[in-house]
This record gives structure tokens, C-alpha cells and sequence, in this order.
């Protein structure tokens, strides 16, 4: 039976706003690839970033195009070459996942080989602002185990030694979103050491990194802009101790295993990270989680309401995607 792919557009608002160094968003857009065969259908979503020079009608329009080898019956190792890496081939790959689980009765994480998926603890995000506002919202927050600061450059050790006061035992992890200059990084890693920050994250622009491998890391500095699929690992070249793999860079789940292996390989840490999406865009992505010794799949928690059988969030810990959502 032939296959039949569709390709939608959808919004759902932030609660409040989600604040980074590169800007401020109000809304979650996002793109869902839904690939039926008159029986079954299986579905993934993807977030456009413009980052990386992507729109949501941009990668819509990339996804239309597919619609012809997908009604020939295109399969995901197929996609890998057909399509390149990026938000586009992300919700293409998991909707075929999606999709060859429920033809084979199995769920993904049997079928890609991996353990039965157990809850997990997430970080969640605390938006950039000022020391006050971000000491505030992590005291909201502080039931919860991991917080991620996001960070912006000047006035950073003010932020970071607020929340540090304001929740004095919590896990720390911070993202810059490459934000620093190389001669931030002495007074900044320092303080994150002596503030307990577990994991610093892409604090100097990708293609501008060169410093991070001249100065000793007294924390765990983690590639995001600077790595995306397995042709960016070995560029990496001993400016970093940490990946963080999102489904939205390395074009789906099929790349992002071959690539958490890889990283293993190198004896690299992971973390498993995301986009502002909803839970579809998260039940792929938690089956990393085996391979990551941090994990940031908070976006739904960020979103002011979620889609029907998202995924359900204790305390802070992840459940494992029902089938109903995924998988």
C-alpha cells in the first residue's frame, strides 16, 4: 500500500516567554510530518531554528517535496541521503519510526536496540534576565533536581551567584548559547566552579572556539552550536568534554544513535537536549537517554499547554512516551 505524507504547520504558546541570549519567543512553531499508508500512520515533529537558517515554511516546503519518494516507499536509512540533516529530515526520520513500530507491533526502543525506556530527570530552564528575576524563578523552581541557566555574557557571575543563593542545593547547568568572548572565560569558569555549576554549554560561537582548547576547564564545557551530526564530531578537537545531541540538528533519531555512539567512543559525555517543542518532539529523544549523563527535555513544562497524551513530568523526572503520543 502506498505511503501518503502530510505536513502541517503548528503553534503553541510559551507560558510567559522563553529569554536567551540571542532573543526572546512567545510561541513553540512547529512542523509535523505525518507518514499514513491507509492503515497505520506514524508521526514526528520538528522545530525550525533561525539559528540555522531555517523557517517553519522553509522546512514545510523541504518536507513537501519528499511527498513523491515517501509515496514510493522511501525508508528511513534511504533518508539519510535523501534529505540533509536538520529540523526537515528530524520529523521525516521519527515519523517513519513512528510508523515501522506500529507496523511491527514493537515499540522504538526494541527495534533500535535499546533498553525498555525508564523516567528520567530532566533540567529545566531558567530564562535569561536580570540577577533578581533569575534568582526568583529558580526559587519557583526549586523543587525540582537540575535547573539550566541561561546565560548571556556581562553580568553572569551576578546571575550565577543569585541563584546560587536563592536555591543554594540545587544541581546547576548553564548555556551561553555563545554568548562569551574568550576573555570572559577565566573570571566565568571560575566562578562557575566555585559555584557548584555541573556543565558550562557552548559559551563561545561556534567557528569561534579556538580558545576553549588554551585554557584549563575546572567544569565541563558541552558542544551545541558547534556540533550537529557525525561529520562535526572530529572538528570538536579537544575544546570540549561534552555533546549535546538534538534531533533537530542531526536530522532525526537514525543519526543521533549513530552519533551518541560515537561520542561514547571518543570519550565524550552527552547530553541529550531539544528545541522548545512539544512532547512528540520529546518522546524520540528521551530514548537517549541511556547514553547521556545530563538530560534537557523540558520543552513541553515551557509550553502553555502541550498536545493529547503528552508526556507526563514528575518532580522533575521524564516518563517514558506512551504509545498513544509516539513510539
Amino acid at each position: 500500500m502506498r505511503q501518503r505524507l502530510a505536513v502541517a504547520i503548528k503553534r503553541f504558546p510559551i507560558a510567559g516567554s522563553f529569554v536567551i541570549s540571542r532573543g526572546a519567543k512567545t510561541e513553540a512553531a512547529v512542523v509535523t510530518a505525518t507518514v499514513s499508508d491507509g492503515a497505520l500512520f506514524g508521526r514526528g515533529e520538528c522545530v525550525p531554528y533561525a539559528r540555522y537558517g531555517e523557517t517553519v515554511e522553509s522546512t514545510a516546503a523541504a518536507l513537501e517535496v519528499m511527498a513523491q519518494s515517501v509515496a514510493d516507499g522511501l525508508d528511513r536509512r534511504q533518508l539519510q541521503q535523501a534529505m540533509p540533516a536538520g529540523a526537515a529530515r528530524n520529523a521525516l526520520d521519527c515519523a517513519l519510526w513512528d510508523l515501522e513500530a506500529k507496523r511491527a507491533g514493537r515499540r522504538v526502543a526494541e527495534l533500535a536496540g535499546l533498553g525498555h525506556p525508564a523516567p528520567v530527570v530532566t533540567a529545566f530552564t531558567i530564562s535569561l534576565g536580570t540577577p533578581d528575576s533569575m534568582a526568583a524563578a529558580a526559587l519557583r523552581a526549586r523543587h525540582l533536581p537540575l535547573l539550566k541557566l541561561k546565560l548571556g555574557g556581562e553580568g553572569d557571575v551576578e546571575r550565577l551567584e543569585a541563584v546560587r543563593v536563592a536555591v543554594p542545593g540545587a544541581r546547576l547547568v548553564v548555556d551561553a548559547n555563545e554568548a562569551w568572548t574568550p576573555a570572559m572565560l577565566e573570571a566565568h569558569f571560575a566562578a562557575c566552579a566555585a559555584l557548584g555549576v555541573e556543565l558550562i554549554e557552548q559559551p563561545l560561537p561556534a567557528g569561534a572556539d579556538a580558545a576553549l582548547a588554551e585554557i584549563a576547564h575546572p567544569v565541563p564545557v558541552c558542544a551545541d552550536e558547534s556540533i550537529h551530526g557525525l561529520t562535526s564530531l572530529a572538528e570538536l578537537g579537544g575544546r570540549y568534554e561534552a555533546i549535546n545531541i538534538k534531533l533537530d540538528k542531526t536530522g532525526g533519531l537514525t543519526e543521533a544513535l549513530e552519533l551518541a555512539t560515537a561520542a561514547r567512543a571518543a570519550k565524550l559525555d552527552i547530553m541529550v537536549g531539544c528545541m522548545v517543542g512539544t512532547s512528540l518532539a520529546m518522546a524520540p529523544a528521551l530514548l537517549l537517554a541511556g547514553f547521556a549523563r545530563w538530560v534537557d527535555l523540558d520543552g513541553p513544562l515551557l509550553l502553555a499547554a502541550d498536545r493529547t497524551h503528552g508526556l507526563r513530568y514528575v518532580d522533575g523526572v521524564a516518563q517514558p512516551a506512551d504509545v498513544e503520543l509516539w513510539g
